[in-house]
C-alpha cells in the first residue's frame, strides 16, 4: 500500500511560482533524483539518470577547468603588475650606486625575493673601493664565469633565463645568505657588442619560488629592460 504525502499548499504554490529555485539548487535536485531512483526500484535501468550523472561529471570538470583558467589569468596579471612596479622603481635612481642599492632593497621587496646579486665579468681585479662598498649586491668575476655557472661547468648553450632549485648556494655569490637560498632565477645580460656579459640572480629561500616548469616571459622582459638600463652606466 502506498502512502501519499500531501504537500502543503503554500509550499506547492511557492515551487510552482519559482521553479528555477528548485532547479538551481544542487542539493534539492540530488534529493529529488535519489527519491525517483528509489521509487523505480533496483531492477530498472534509468538511462536518463545515467546520462544526468555523466553530464554532472562533465559539468564538474568544466567548472574545475574554468576556475583553473581564471586563477592562471589572475596570477599572470598579478605577475605582470609586479614586474612593471619593479621596473619603474629600478628606473628611478640617477646614479649607479643608488641603483644597485635599490636592487637589493625595494626592487627585491617588490619581486618578493630574498637576495639579488649582479655579477659582472671583467678582465680586471675587483679591488676598486666602489665595488667593495657594493659587495652585497655586486660581484665581479673572471671572463667565462657566467656560462660556467649557468651550465654547472658542462658547457653548451645557455638560455637568457634559467630557473632552478639550489641545494648548495655558492657563498662567493650569496655571501652570508648562501645557507638559506633554495631556488634562483638567473637572467643573463647582454650589454652590447664588445662588452662582456652580466648575470642578474634572484634568490629565494622558498624551494618552489623558481623551477624549470615555470614560464619565463616576464623575467625575460625584465632582463631586457635591466640590461638596457645598465648600458647607461657602462657607456
Amino acid at each position: 500500500m502506498s502512502i501519499n504525502h500531501k504537500i502543503e499548499d503554500s509550499l506547492r504554490e511557492a515551487i510552482i511560482s519559482q521553479p528555477d529555485v528548485i532547479l538551481d539548487d544542487n542539493d534539492v535536485m540530488q534529493a529529488l533524483i535519489a527519491a525517483n531512483e528509489r521509487a523505480m526500484g533496483g531492477n530498472i535501468v534509468d538511462l536518463r539518470g545515467i546520462a544526468m550523472d555523466r553530464l554532472e561529471t562533465r559539468l564538474d570538470r568544466l567548472e574545475d577547468t574554468h576556475r583553473n583558467v581564471i586563477a592562471a589569468a589572475y596570477e599572470n596579471l598579478a605577475g605582470t603588475n609586479q614586474i612593471h612596479r619593479a621596473i619603474l622603481r629600478m628606473l628611478d635612481p640617477v646614479d649607479f650606486e643608488p641603483f644597485l642599492k635599490d636592487l637589493g632593497g625595494e626592487v627585491a621587496d617588490i619581486l618578493r625575493v630574498d637576495a639579488v646579486r649582479l655579477v659582472l665579468e671583467s678582465a680586471e681585479n675587483d679591488d676598486d673601493p666602489a665595488i667593495k662598498r657594493l659587495g652585497d649586491v655586486l660581484n665581479v668575476a673572471e671572463p667565462g664565469f657566467i656560462d660556467d655557472y649557468l651550465s654547472h661547468g658542462r658547457g653548451g648553450t645557455v638560455r637568457q633565463v634559467t630557473l632552478r632549485g639550489v641545494q648548495h648556494s655558492p657563498e662567493h655569490i650569496y655571501g652570508g645568505a648562501a645557507d638559506w637560498i633554495r631556488s634562483e632565477a638567473c637572467l643573463k645580460l647582454n650589454f652590447g657588442a664588445g662588452r662582456l656579459p652580466g648575470l642578474l640572480i634572484l634568490g629565494s629561500e622558498d624551494p618552489h619560488m623558481f623551477s624549470p616548469q615555470q614560464g619565463t616571459d616576464l623575467l625575460g622582459f625584465f632582463a631586457g629592460v635591466f640590461e638596457r638600463t645598465m648600458r647607461r652606466w657602462l657607456s
